[in-house]
């Protein structure tokens, strides 16, 4: 196994013995400070990684089951809790602190963003909150964007106040006089979306980042509706955390979370007295790092077929008259951005709105899509291989007051689609022009 510097989610050149040699050893890992500058296209991050090797030589990693690890003298066990030895040594505590099948998951999310460092956790939520409570204390603030996914909003308004005394004042991030007008001495936070869930909004990274590190501010995006196509790193963030439980994973089994940033944020999150990953504990299950270890490789792949079939949807229903909202299509405001901030070749994203106005529309159009034509599951989530609909105000975003709602651009109408890839694109595409036509809900005026 090749040995990791846990302070930069790098893997190092040289192979590691046995641990008796390895407590012998007393030379510091080297990692080049121009490699850790450099960004790279997530694609070539990940298959310029060095490849970990299963325990006899396999082809895959082995997975290492241990909640705890032993050492081969005593006195070791003391420089372990004193960090003098630890991962980039290729020594373990105890797996809430570090595993090294979750370490080496960590890795290839860190080289996927560009990050120096990562660390992946049992839920996304729960890598959103780790990093909001260690970048900020008690009486601090945050300034978010108004168009969050719910839960996000939920922990933000109501949980943070609460448990912590953290406030959050939530704004029109494309309106930048609002976000410089509320940044305040005890900001600390600016946390947006890249893309927002759901109206699919899309954040101009490098002006916002612009903005918060004028005034001392961390940037923390949420990327997981688009891995792959956007790297918010290299537009200027400082942090991004992903729900891998949806497009990374592709299989809606798993449950999962990342944090991908500085070297030195994620050691602290790590740290034996103040790291909120270690204390508050959530844990990343090793059989679940190994799955996901194994999706990452061809993220890519379906990354690019759910946003070629999003884009072929979405210019069909435009051309029927539907109202229907999709960063691909030229009519979207934020187009032009996002042609600047995504990585070529991947597409426009693989989530698409329709707006139908009422609820008892967006009900009755889910209703015929899963139950009569076959195109989709009504199922929140999304990053499936098969299509899932819902309808955002009364599920994902029901956190969030009417008002809130309102503010925030959520009609009651609203249909969030995760475009999936199974069956064939015209298949697909009649099971849904099928179903709008049934319903009447095709205007009339319409070109087929």
């Amino acid at each position: 196994m090749g040995s990791v510097d846990a302070k930069s989610g790098l893997v190092a050149n040289g192979i590691v013995g046995q641990k008796r040699m390895r407590e012998e050893v007393e030379d510091d890992v080297k990692i080049n400070s121009e490699v850790l500058r450099k960004w790279m296209h997530p694609v070539e991050g990940l298959a310029n990684m060095r490849r970990e090797f299963g325990e006899h030589g396999g082809v895959n990693m082995s997975i290492e089951a241990s909640t705890t690890f032993t050492v081969m003298e005593p006195e070791t066990m003391s420089k372990l809790f004193e960090g003098k030895l630890g991962p980039d040594r290729d020594f373990y505590i105890y797996s809430r602190h570090y595993n090294p099948t979750v370490l080496n998951l960590s890795r290839q999310m860190a080289a996927m963003e560009g990050t120096q460092a990562a660390y992946c956790t049992a839920s996304g939520m729960s890598a959103i909150s780790s990093v909001l409570m260690q970048l900020c204390s008690s009486g601090d603030h945050i300034v978010a964007s108004n168009r969050l996914y719910g839960g996000t909003h939920a922990f933000l308004a109501h949980f943070l106040p609460r448990t912590s005394n953290i406030t959050t004042s939530f704004v029109d991030i494309a309106d930048m006089s609002s976000v410089r007008e509320a940044i305040k001495p005890s900001t600390k936070v600016l946390y947006f979306e890249s893309v927002s869930n759901p109206q699919l909004i899309v954040a101009n990274i490098p002006v916002l980042s612009d903005i918060a590190h004028e005034k001392g501010v961390q940037v923390v995006v949420d990327n997981t509706f688009s891995p792959i196509i956007i790297s918010p790193v290299r537009h200027g963030a400082d942090v991004v955390v992903h729900s891998m439980t949806k497009f990374i994973s592709g299989s809606s089994d798993v449950i999962a979370g990342a944090v991908c940033g500085p070297a030195d944020l994620v050691s602290s999150m790590m740290g034996l007295h103040q790291g909120a990953l270690m204390l508050l504990g959530p844990t990343m299950n090793p059989q679940v790092a190994f799955q996901l270890s194994m999706r990452l490789p061809h993220l890519e792949l379906r990354m690019k077929e759910h946003c070629d079939r999003a884009l072929i949807y979405s210019r069909r229903l435009k051309k029927l008259g539907m109202k229907v909202i999709y960063p691909g299509l030229e009519e979207h405001p934020q187009h032009n951005l996002m042609k600047e901030l995504l990585n070529e070749g991947y597409g426009f994203g693989g989530m698409l709105c329709l707006d139908l106005g009422t609820t008892e529309k967006a009900n009755d159009l889910m209703r015929h899509l899963q139950n009569v034509s076959l195109f989709g599951l009504m199922a929140v989530s999304l990053g499936y291989h098969d299509t899932l609909m819902s309808c955002s105000g009364s599920s994902t975003s029901s956190e969030l007051s009417k008002e809130e709602q309102d503010s925030a651009g959520i009609s009651e109408g609203l249909v969030r689609m995760s475009i999936g890839f199974t069956g064939s694109v015209e298949k697909r595409w009649s099971q849904l022009q099928h179903a709008l036509a049934s319903l009447n809900l095709v205007p009339d005026n319409a070109k087929y």
